[in-house]
């Protein structure tokens, strides 16, 4: 069976393979076309883009951008962007040194709860300057404190815990423009971590409707056939593209495979062309 995956993490943030292997690892799954997102930064989609052109598989340049959403976040997805250009870079450029910032005050947090970890480990470990949250979990995990990155983010790393600093976001609407700017095609991400169901979900994609949204990530690895009903529900009434992808990320969640998610995961390949279509209009 013949898939696409839109929501894909390398080395180049927070994941734990480079682009040419999660490409092989697609190739595998039966993935016939992806989006290489990774959080604010797209130095990985040249190595992306040679390895689909060796195994066969489009590659369509992408990125995500977090934003803030009350005390929380909203992840916007950007599709087919034109990933070189100078303002995008500069504007995700100034999204990683907020994280550069905010990064030694968590390492000055756990370090206080008894974490003997440095940022100097988490950025030879993460080997990008698209240092995160993911990269300190991971080294938390090399060094035994914790067993998983779930359990990094459970004790120490999530909101409200005893570790979490917040950083310098862009509202929704900020996020959107940008890749709008870049001739892209903005697109939420895992729509459910807004904590909104039913009409209040409706409600604020309607609103990031009229702010630029283009579309809604329907399909993705934790929802299950409900939640995806719902969502589909949703897009359809505001006119939304609907996409889809796993959110691979490798050691940080283990469970995720490309192209599959948690095994039950496929994204449509129909999805594809009303997402071009966009793009190029």
């Amino acid at each position: 069976m013949s898939r696409i995956d839109l929501h894909l993490h390398t080395t180049h943030s927070d994941g734990s393979l480079p682009p040419a292997a999660v490409l092989a690892l697609a190739h595998k799954a039966g993935v016939t076309a992806l989006a290489i997102t990774d959080h604010d930064i797209t130095t990985g989609i040249p190595e992306a883009l040679q390895a689909g052109a060796s195994l066969g598989i489009e590659v369509i340049p992408g990125v995500e951008i977090s934003s803030r959403f009350g005390e929380s976040e909203l992840h916007i997805l950007g599709y087919f962007l034109d990933w070189q250009d100078p303002a995008l870079h500069a504007r995700l450029a100034g999204l990683r040194a907020s994280r550069h910032s905010r990064n030694p005050q968590i390492i000055e947090r756990l370090r206080a709860l008894g974490q003997d970890i440095t940022y100097d480990e988490v950025r030879e470990l993460a080997g990008t300057e698209s240092v995160g949250r993911p990269h300190i979990a991971r080294v938390l995990m090399n060094k035994g404190y914790v067993k998983s990155a779930k359990e990094a983010f459970d004790r120490f790393l999530a909101q409200g815990k005893p570790a979490y600093v917040p950083r310098e976001l862009p509202d929704p609407a900020e996020a959107m423009a940008w890749i709008r700017a870049a001739k892209g095609v903005p697109v939420l991400a895992h729509p459910l971590w807004a904590k909104q169901n039913g009409e209040g979900l409706f409600a604020l994609c309607g609103r990031l409707k009229t702010e630029g949204l283009g579309g809604m990530e329907v399909h993705y690895s934790t929802h299950n056939p409900k939640q995806t009903a719902e969502l589909l529900d949703i897009a359809k009434r505001l006119d939304l593209l609907v996409t889809g992808g796993s959110d691979f990320h490798g050691l940080t969640k283990p469970d995720i495979e490309v192209g599959v998610g948690r095994g039950g995961l496929t994204v449509p390949t129909k999805l594809l062309e009303p997402l071009k279509h966009a793009a190029s209009a």
